[in-house]
């Protein structure tokens, strides 16, 4: 009998600091926290919402106080574009980095080499902890940019003393190439990616769980417990999940263990929140709710209750790992990417988790809504296994009211299903965009 999966990866910490008794630990983000806010009171937009709050640095006694805070969102960063958050001059930023959003102005971060530091020894934490060793070689298929996910990791890797082949994203065939002939010992990318990594190879006469990957490390888009599943099943390697956004600062704000029972937040460095979005009050411990961070240690830009739109749940529960940061599920979904069809909240996770619950639909799908008249349609277009496509008309239909059952019985909303032949939607390299809504075009003033 095979042993169980978490025992293939050895627990080790990369810091002591992550064991820190609970009592110390809060002693520390209280006096951090305090160091934030006088920082922050240099940048002209907090020094006014701070006073408009009425709160001092003095005021900060305890993390609890965070709470006296004001909040910030992605509209506060791009208002201050470009440099208008730095609490550092111009002069001692090391690295700027901007984030990956395709519309309007990006959100700039800036770094001091003391925060470039930190970055990298958060990102080496979650690398460790999910099972990275120096004698490793880690193939990077993020992009190397303004984006942060490939610099980060990058340089966490090498915190570890492991090699890094900084391949960036696309040419999905070199990719394939260079981690056979390299023997790499891990994947780093996006989950759909690694799905699609997975898929040429078959295309190229190559099974993937013959590749001499390990262990993948995969962030920076929501992805779903039944799609680490999959990448395992087609992979042959065990699937890490991390958390970061650049607004904060990047991958490293929490990881998996061996356990893969919640991703530990780094809360040395980060002070976490989670709140109802409507009300903006906490939700009791287990319950969903959207993520709100506050960063402890970054120098150039501090920034105070980040409201990140993501929505997930807390777990203050022991590891037994040793790990004592709290930890984070996975990301539901995000406020702003939440669809209201028909009156039912319906996030893009729900459908993909309904998808790979069906026997011969593949992972790659669009969701389209629509109002051709008074009522909103929901049509999910799905792609087909190989082996279902060249089937009889009859077994596709019954493929088809398979996905709709499994859609209905996880958002209770009946989807129009489309089925289409492989290698019919785009595959993407970076960040995968599965939502089409119409209805945008046609709403009026």
């Amino acid at each position: 009998m095979p042993a169980p999966r978490e025992a293939a990866i050895e627990n080790r910490l990369w810091s002591l600091d992550e064991a820190m008794p609970r009592s110390e630990l809060r002693a520390l983000q209280a006096r951090r926290l305090r160091e934030t806010v006088e920082r922050a009171a240099r940048v002209p937009h907090y020094r006014d919402a701070l006073l408009k709050a009425g709160v001092t640095p003095g005021d900060i006694r305890s993390p609890g106080d965070v709470r006296r805070l004001p909040f910030t969102t992605k509209e506060d960063l791009r208002a201050n574009y470009p440099f208008g958050m730095l609490a550092v001059p111009r002069s001692d930023l090391a690295r700027v980095h901007c984030s990956s959003g395709t519309t309007g102005r990006p959100t700039v971060v800036g770094y001091t080499a003391e925060d470039l530091e930190t970055w990298a020894n958060l990102c080496a934490r979650f690398l460790v902890a999910g099972g990275l060793k120096p004698e490793h070689m880690v193939h990077v298929a993020f992009g190397y940019g303004l984006f942060t996910g490939g610099f980060g990791l990058h340089y966490g890797i090498e915190k570890v003393g492991a090699s890094v082949v900084p391949a960036s994203s696309g040419n999905t065939e070199r990719q394939i190439m260079l981690i056979r002939d390299f023997q790499s010992d891990a994947l780093i990318c996006t989950p759909s990616y690694a799905l699609n990594i997975a898929e040429v190879a078959r295309e190229g006469g190559l099974d993937p769980r013959q590749l001499s990957l390990k262990i993948g490390h995969f962030g920076a888009e929501p992805w779903t417990e039944e799609m680490r599943n999959e990448i395992e099943m087609q992979m042959g390697l065990y699937a890490f999940n991390n958390y970061g956004l650049s607004e904060v600062m990047g991958p490293g704000i929490s990881g998996e263990c061996f356990r893969r029972d919640g991703m530990h937040v780094q809360e040395d460095h980060f002070l976490v929140e989670c709140l109802d979005p409507e009300t903006l009050e906490p939700v009791s411990p287990g319950s969903n709710g959207e993520l709100v961070i506050t960063n402890l240690t970054k120098q150039a830009m501090p920034v105070l209750r980040y409201r990140t739109r993501d929505i997930c749940a807390l777990d203050d529960s022991p590891c037994a790992c040793g790990r004592t940061g709290i930890r984070m599920g996975r990301i539901f979904g995000r406020t702003d990417d939440m669809l209201i069809i028909r009156g039912v909240n319906v996030f893009p996770s729900q459908v993909e988790e309904a998808l790979l619950k069906v026997e011969g639909a593949a992972p790659h799908y669009m969701i389209e809504v629509d109002r051709p008249g008074a009522l909103d349609e929901m049509t999910v277009r799905v792609e087909m296994k190989a082996a279902q496509f060249s089937d009889m008309i009859s077994q596709v239909q019954a493929l088809r009211e398979r996905i709709q059952r499994a859609i209905y019985g996880i958002t209770g909303l009946h989807a129009n299903v489309e089925l289409v032949k492989p290698q019919t939607l785009e595959r993407f390299t970076g960040k995968a965009r599965h939502v089409n809504d119409k209805r945008k075009d046609k709403r009026r003033p």
